[in-house]
């Protein structure tokens, strides 16, 4: 089984949780998930770099599709990825579900004439420039 074949397996299971998540209505904040991507992809390149570089890590050549990022093969950053997606995704399923938004009424709103930094005009008196 090569390394890409054991990361689908993982993948299909991840993406399962997010459709979940995404059909629930609950979906994470995917904004939220594509920010926290890029220092922890960031990370896993310098660390699985060191891993193996040293050695502390090997591959099977026959097993990885040989494109690497430095010395670390494409399939190590799978594990990342499916972290990022699943984390929120369970994250956000096993969450209270959020109470609905509610709208100000504009009959109701309260009228602003000033500016926020503007008091003078604010109480009714003229303000100076």
């Amino acid at each position: 089984m090569t390394y890409w074949t054991l990361n689908a397996v993982f993948l299909a299971v991840v993406a399962v949780v997010a459709v979940a998540a995404i059909l629930a209505r609950r979906a994470p904040v995917w904004r939220g998930v594509a920010l926290a991507a890029i220092p922890l992809l960031i990370l896993t390149a310098v660390f699985d770099n060191v891993l193996v570089g040293t050695a502390i890590v090997g591959y099977d050549p026959a097993l990885i599709s040989g494109a690497r990022i430095g010395v670390a093969p494409l399939e190590d950053f799978a594990y990342t990825i499916a972290a990022l997606v699943l984390l929120p995704s369970v994250w956000s399923l096993l969450s209270p579900p959020r109470p609905p938004r509610a709208r100000p009424d504009p009959a109701t709103a309260p009228e602003i004439s000033a500016a926020p930094g503007d008091l003078g005009s604010a109480r009714g008196k003229g303000g100076r420039p």
